[in-house]
């Protein structure tokens, strides 16, 4: 029988969107949207070398799942110290694992295991009196701790065990992955669970692009993915026009106050975000487009580092999950 994690994250997001008050959808502008996209780039997704350890195949692995174990944090990204000439939270920590991946050559189970908050800060180039950044390195030696603890209590050590074993499927994957409390994206909407899980699909993503669909990054369903909703990509849709806030909520974002994680305001944020862009996947299809939400979500995250969108201000909500 086939796993239907990501089918339970498409069908909770349409009911949230269904049922949403502070968010909706423009489904009067969908299609012009989709034919206003390049959509080249979601076809062709292609990993950035710069900021990312893509030298050694098995080095790389380990890289991956350990910079998306600790892909979160964005609600502490404006108290970091950033990486010199980068704005942005996500390619700081990125660059800096990288950095420190090229000197150690890669990190084992036990070294995870035992991970303090003041190695992290090492690592990622953060003062620990920083009170705000130090907290993130707290999350971060957590959420590095857990992952440790999973490979050598299931996976003798290996992450090669981990991802392999899981038989060329990104909802197996998953089902690992969902057994670190950091990973289960999952809040309570009107009487039911809505299912999100940014960093359990991105992980997958990241393989799948990094390994270009093969041995590490083959995943048979990675059609299945849905959009990583985090806290650029409903911005984007915002500022296009495909997602609407209410007046509430949208004067909250401006004013810069933190949505509470797991609030109905910030699970209907991400759900229409999710539900949005199955729409714009369908949208593509009738024009005889086999698109991804994998690679639209590509598309539009990376179109969110553009300038324009960094001028007004996107929702921010401290958690760990994205």
């Amino acid at each position: 029988m086939k796993n239907r994690l990501f089918s339970i994250v498409r069908e909770s997001c349409a009911r949230v969107a269904g049922l949403a008050r502070s968010v909706s959808i423009n489904h009067d502008l969908l299609g012009d949207y989709v034919a206003s996209l390049p959509v080249e780039i979601a076809l062709n997704p292609v990993m950035d070398t710069e900021n990312h350890f893509c030298d050694d195949p098995e080095a790389a692995l380990v890289y991956f799942l350990v910079l998306d174990c600790i892909n979160f944090g964005s609600g502490w990204f404006n108290a970091l110290d950033l990486e010199s000439g980068c704005k942005n939270g996500y390619f700081t920590i990125a660059s800096r694992l990288k950095r420190d991946f090229i000197a150690r050559g890669s990190y084992q189970a036990d070294f995870l295991q035992q991970i303090s908050a003041e190695e992290c800060c090492r690592v990622f180039g953060q003062n620990p009196d920083n009170s705000a950044s130090f907290q993130l390195m707290n999350l971060f030696a957590a959420a590095l701790r857990d992952f440790g603890e999973l490979l050598l209590r299931e996976f003798s050590g290996s992450c090669r065990e981990l991802v392999l074993g899981s038989g060329h499927s990104a909802a197996e994957l998953g089902v690992r992955l969902l057994k670190m409390p950091f990973y289960r994206d999952i809040f309570p909407y009107a009487g039911r669970d809505t299912y999100i899980l940014k960093r359990v699909q991105i992980t997958a993503s990241d393989l799948h692009i990094a390994f270009k669909g093969s041995g590490y990054g083959r995943f048979d369903d990675i059609g299945d993915l849905t959009i990583f909703a985090d806290n650029l990509v409903p911005h984007v849709l915002m500022h296009d026009g495909i997602l609407q806030y209410s007046d509430a909520l949208a004067g909250a974002i401006a004013s810069g106050q933190p949505l509470a994680s797991g609030s109905d305001e910030e699970i209907e944020l991400r759900a229409c975000c999710v539900h949005a862009v199955e729409l714009l996947r369908e949208e593509f299809a009738r024009r005889n487009v086999a698109v991804t939400s994998q690679g639209l979500d590509f598309l539009l995250w990376n179109r969110g580092l553009d300038e324009k969108y960094a001028r007004t201000p996107s929702h921010f909500t401290r958690c760990v999950f994205y």
